[in-house]
């Protein structure tokens, strides 16, 4: 198993963005940087296949990041998970009642 280091970080404009290492490779190389979930999620997938999908995600941030900014990281996270568990599902419905519009 490897472990996918992502840390949370702030530019100068208070926007936040995350930052991926995988902990594998030497700290110069392999650096990716994410600026949505969405983006977040496809460069965990890709840096996992080459490990067969066998990954875990090391969280973590820098003293500048406020709560708020990792909260709306959570709340993406959160948002992304029920948009997938709704696709698997079909649902007609997201798990927080709003209509599903991929159904």
């Amino acid at each position: 198993m490897v472990v996918i280091e992502s840390v949370i970080k702030s530019n100068p404009l208070g926007r936040w963005y995350i930052e991926l290492s995988d902990t594998m490779k030497e700290e110069s190389e392999d650096r990716v940087v994410c600026l949505d979930i969405n983006e977040y999620a496809q460069k965990i997938e890709t840096m996992g296949q080459e490990y067969g999908g066998d990954v875990e995600v090391a969280w973590s941030s820098e003293e500048n990041v406020t709560p708020e900014q990792i909260n709306e990281v959570r709340m993406q996270i959160m948002a992304y998970e029920a948009e997938l568990e709704a696709q698997k599902e079909n649902a007609t419905h997201m798990s927080d009642g709003t209509p599903n519009f991929n159904a």
